[in-house]
């Protein structure tokens, strides 16, 4: 099995993951586990996604792997961030006709088609905006709103992970295909390491989409693991055995 391995500092203990391609290491202290926008808009029905015909019935167990993923990351010492996408209640973040934004954004074309539903969609402050009743930022936590689908995008999260010496970033969230990868392709380019955990993840649409966006990850930009996998290799008895 090859590993590989990244250690910014050399006294640093690193845990080996096992993933597709292959195993990857990287130090805990190095490491933060980011959630994208596990929002109600996008995984509670009555969401945007809901209203703009998507299915949602499936994010109930994303929630839960990504729950547990959040709660062994926090006890190994790894940073947690959870991603809001959003925008101002007047939608001046969102970018007018010019930008591209206006034209591609679901939650925007959907308001425009249902004008009822303008102010409701992704606005902060709003109950569309809030992350899911069962996944609660702890102290220490960083919560960083994002106006795209990129969090690298007119967010200081570079700056954030930089000042900690991160180099390492493990992904959950929605959309595996659009905020996931698309932020996980950013980081790439900037010298991160890049780790989606497949089963904390959800694509809502057709199957190959989520498939497609894993495929891509793991051949060009990153890793794919799941969470059962990244929980054990968190654990400390298991490292010892692996040494031993």
């Amino acid at each position: 099995m090859s590993v590989v391995h990244h250690t910014a500092n050399s006294s640093s203990t690193s845990v080996t993951l096992p993933a597709r391609p292959e195993a990857i290491a990287f130090p805990p202290e190095q490491t933060a586990l980011i959630v994208v926008d596990m929002q109600n808009a996008y995984a509670t029905r009555g969401g945007y996604l809901d209203l703009a015909g998507f299915d949602v019935s499936a994010t109930a167990p994303v929630i839960e792997k990504i729950s547990v993923a959040v709660t062994a990351a926090r006890e190994a010492g790894i940073q947690i961030i959870w991603f809001q996408n959003g925008w101002d209640d007047e939608y001046v973040e969102a970018g007018d006709i010019g930008s591209p934004n206006y034209h591609k954004s679901n939650a925007l074309k959907t308001m425009r088609k249902k004008p009822e539903l303008q102010g409701k969609l992704l606005a902060k402050g709003g109950w569309d905006y809030e992350l899911v009743d069962e996944l609660v930022p702890q102290p220490g936590d960083i919560v960083l709103p994002k106006p795209r689908y990129s969090g690298f995008f007119n967010t200081p999260l570079d700056s954030m992970l930089r000042s900690r010496g991160i180099r390492h970033l493990i992904f959950t969230g929605i959309a595996t295909n659009v905020c996931v990868e698309s932020t996980l392709r950013d980081g790439f380019f900037l010298e991160y390491f890049g780790v989606v955990l497949e089963d904390a993840t959800y694509q809502a649409g057709p199957a190959f989409a989520q498939q497609a966006a894993l495929f891509n990850i793991e051949t060009f930009f990153g890793w794919v693991s799941d969470v059962a996998t990244f929980c054990a290799a968190l654990r400390p008895e298991q490292q010892l055995q692996r040494r031993a």
